[in-house]
């Protein structure tokens, strides 16, 4: 018997399905004690393979996002969100904006929880099948340069193109040269409408024009990001202060 489960194992290592080695011997076991059905048997196995693999694949869209760090939806101090947040929550819960190929900008001061927001939807993004990507808007910048000086810029748009959505933070932290913009222009505009983008920003529409300094550039991508976009007001009281006095009321 021990040398037909050694043999079971290594024809399910060789065809790389995960869930099935584990606990053979006791399902074959508690298959021989209950008198279980073939059917029934094969069914439970394969299951178990199936919830594994899911569960897996899970964890590696949450691994491959690059999250600088993990924040669930359900760990949102709702109360705390600016009031346009609150509003549209429920909404951008649904994830029907990745759907539907629709962008996210949260424009409001530091401290708001747009941070927070950007990586919990994320995160459910993953957990729902789709695939995402994490990046702050000056590493983007300094990969789309150096994609560029070593002649692989297609390549690097090209391979974007497979994420469902991409989460861009802190637009504002930094101004762009002409480069820099001119590449992030091209860049956000290749995904308008197929594919979605959460901009966090700490610099209201009118303001942009101080970190691209182009009008006319800063004009043609604000044109293009907010159409059919969710346009959400983040502006309110710190949202990390809260949290903080929240512990520390804890604690003490």
């Amino acid at each position: 018997m021990n040398e037909k489960i050694d043999e079971i194992k290594k024809y399910v290592k060789e065809l790389k399905i995960p869930g099935i080695s584990k606990n053979l011997n006791m399902k074959i076991e508690d298959a021989y004690r209950l008198d279980q059905s073939y059917e029934d048997f094969l069914r439970e196995i394969f299951v178990d393979a199936y919830d594994m693999r899911k569960e897996n694949g899970k964890k590696n869209r949450i691994r491959n996002a690059k999250f600088p760090y993990k924040k669930y939806l359900d760990e949102l101090h709702v109360e705390y969100l600016p009031e346009d947040a609150k509003k549209k929550l429920k909404e951008l819960k649904t994830l029907n904006f990745i759907k539907e190929s629709r962008n996210i900008i949260l424009a409001g001061n530091p401290g708001t929880g747009k941070t927070h927001l950007s990586i919990g939807l994320g995160i459910d993004a993953c957990n729902k099948g789709y695939k995402v990507y994490f990046t702050t808007v000056s590493l983007l910048i300094n990969e789309l340069k150096e994609s560029r000086s070593e002649k692989k810029l297609y390549t690097f748009e090209k391979k974007f193109e497979k994420y469902d959505l991409i989460v861009a933070d802190e637009l504002g932290y930094i101004s762009f040269d002409r480069e820099g913009s001119e590449l992030l222009f091209q860049f956000l505009s290749l995904r308008a409408e197929r594919k979605s983008t959460i901009i966090t920003t700490n610099l209201s529409f009118d303001r942009w024009n101080e970190i691209f300094n182009d009008e006319v550039l800063t004009a043609a991508l604000i044109d293009r990001l907010t159409h059919k976009s969710y346009v959400i007001n983040m502006n309110g009281n710190s949202y990390r202060i809260k949290e903080t006095k929240e512990w520390l009321e804890k604690t003490t």
